[in-house]
């Protein structure tokens, strides 16, 4: 029996949730074991599947700071027992999410998100996004009894939780009043935000991580925990959370990459070369003091956001972690529309006073990007 239901098979939840399961079972503290999903279909990723769910799991490599002191060590994700594909193995994962599943994880990044032509379809197709697999999941556990579930999204996306909900609410009615009565009565969805970085992949599974890791886990009624683990947080509210990490670390390799990319963009370097010289990084510490800080003040977030910001310089220069500029500036134009282009916005609603030059700057620079 598998009572958490994975859709996403990337080095980030290997590094992330699925190794907080992991060391939580070792404990009595996890809701229970995973089954993962290959939501692609993608056969190069096939390698990748089989070796999650191996005997012994899969490694994880800490490299990073923690107070100060350098730490490197290796664990194994051992929170996997099952890996399916969608592909071939959908009436499995259907009965699954039918008959096993208490929480149903994801993290299929955006273009898992994106409406396809196939999600109008009655019934399972693999071109579906993955808010309508979901819904041909939800619609099987209805058409067995139709105990509650719990739906948790791990997306990059504000307010996840309740914008999954929205998504699956709005392809509900097609299979009956009642059902979409049902997902909306019976179906918790929760919205919570990650946190760690996860720089390296390891072949054929497993990942390189820095030591500083979070799960922030917004309450609600209902809430049933996947684990219990220090990195897990249960807050009464994300936006504080959310805030720091979009305006203060995104924000910060984001602009690292625009002054990369505005001197020519040559060569493959890293965050930490960046942070390496001292022009940079003093540029980068003076543009958080000057221009972001300013606006955490003016919302009332001014005691927290100092220290993550300090902490978010600290796990920039990790001297371990091989953090590319190249692999941060993919959507480059739109993560600073909504990293820094939104944190401009924010400031202005809060009417904030403080000259905003270089943001403002990055922000028409991004403009000529035409991705």
């Amino acid at each position: 029996m598998t009572p958490i239901l994975q859709f996403g098979t990337s080095r980030f939840l290997q590094a992330h949730a699925d190794l907080f399961i992991s060391e939580a079972l070792a404990s009595g503290q996890a809701l229970g074991p995973v089954t993962v999903v290959q939501s692609s279909g993608d056969p190069a990723r096939r390698a990748r599947l089989e070796a999650l769910a191996a005997p012994g799991g899969y490694p994880v490599r800490i490299e990073g700071l923690e107070g100060g002191v350098p730490v490197m060590r290796e664990v194994r994700g051992v929170s996997i027992a099952r890996a399916l594909t969608t592909e071939q193995d959908w009436p499995e994962i259907a009965r699954i999410a039918a008959a096993e599943a208490e929480i149903i994880l994801s993290n299929t990044g955006d273009a898992g998100w994106t409406e396809r032509a196939d999600d109008a379809e009655p019934v399972f197709r693999q071109g579906m996004s993955y808010p309508a697999k979901l819904t041909q999941l939800l619609l099987a556990r209805f058409n067995t009894g139709g105990r509650p579930i719990q739906v948790m999204p791990t997306e990059l996306v504000a307010r996840n939780g309740e914008q999954l909900r929205a998504r699956v609410l709005a392809l509900a009615p097609g299979f009956g009043s009642t059902f979409a009565d049902w997902v909306a009565e019976r179906v918790v969805f929760v919205n919570s935000l990650v946190d760690r970085i996860v720089s390296e992949p390891l072949h054929p599974a497993g990942a390189v991580a820095e030591p500083y890791a979070l799960w922030a886990i917004e309450d609600c009624p209902g809430l049933v925990l996947p684990c219990r683990h220090p990195a897990v947080q249960v807050v009464a509210s994300l936006d504080r959370i959310e805030r720091q990490k979009l305006h203060i670390l995104n924000l910060g390799h984001s602009y690292l990459v625009a002054g990369w990319l505005e001197r020519g963009g040559e060569g493959s370097p890293l965050v930490r070369d960046r942070m390496a010289d001292p022009a940079i990084r003093a540029d980068l510490e003076d543009l958080y003091d000057r221009e972001v800080l300013p606006v955490f003040a003016a919302a009332g977030y001014g005691d927290a956001a100092p220290a993550y910001a300090a902490t978010t310089l600290d796990r920039f220069a990790n001297p371990y972690l091989a953090h590319r500029l190249s692999d941060i500036a993919q959507n480059h134009k739109e993560k600073v529309f909504r990293r820094i282009g939104a944190l401009l916005e924010w400031s202005a609603a809060l009417g904030v006073a403080t000259r905003q030059p270089r943001l403002s700057h990055t922000v028409r620079q991004a403009e000529s990007f035409s991705s």
